[in-house]
């Protein structure tokens, strides 16, 4: 009972510490073998293979949105302005 709380000598899981693991650290797998090139590599791979799976739009579905989007984008375009105007006419009469 003379050991402090959190002591390193023995850890809380119970196992005994492997000096291996402790060299290494937690690094391990696939990133610990490979270099910075190869990481590189394997990312734009994964990039790829994650765009493979995308369900593109056709064209009269992205003519679709992107109409959707323009007329959306107008109509808030219009409503900023309007309360823009109303709140320039008020700041006018109550400051003069």
């Amino acid at each position: 009972m003379t050991e402090a709380l959190g002591s390193t000598a023995t850890p809380e899981s119970g196992r005994p510490e492997d000096e291996e693991t402790t060299k290494r650290g937690r690094r391990g797998g696939k990133r610990a073998k490979k270099g910075p090139f190869g990481r590189l590599a394997l990312f734009y791979r994964q990039i790829i293979a994650e765009l493979r799976k995308v369900v593109w739009p056709t064209r009269s579905q992205l003519s679709t949105y992107t109409s959707v989007v323009i007329v959306f984008v107008l109509i808030m375009i219009g409503i900023v302005t309007v309360i823009d105007y109303g709140f320039n006419n008020a700041i006018k009469y109550v400051f003069g």
